[in-house]
């Protein structure tokens, strides 16, 4: 999975009520871009460290260089 700074994320929810979270990576921690990531999460400015799984999408966007 090809990640960058400023990418958008995802979570869907695990069961029937669960809430979306739509979050900003601010850090890729591995230079080849495999995980963790430093999320900072748009409902409530949090920031934390993710692993992302099976119920993750990430949108990529095209960064100027």
């Amino acid at each position: 999975m090809e990640v960058d700074v400023g990418d958008q994320i995802t979570v869907y929810g695990h069961r029937v009520g669960d809430h979306e979270r739509h979050g900003k990576i601010l850090e890729v921690r591995h230079a080849d871009g495999d995980p963790s990531y430093r999320i900072r999460w748009e409902d409530d400015g949090h920031e934390s460290i993710l692993y992302p799984g099976s119920d993750v999408v990430i949108k990529h966007f095209e960064h100027p260089k």
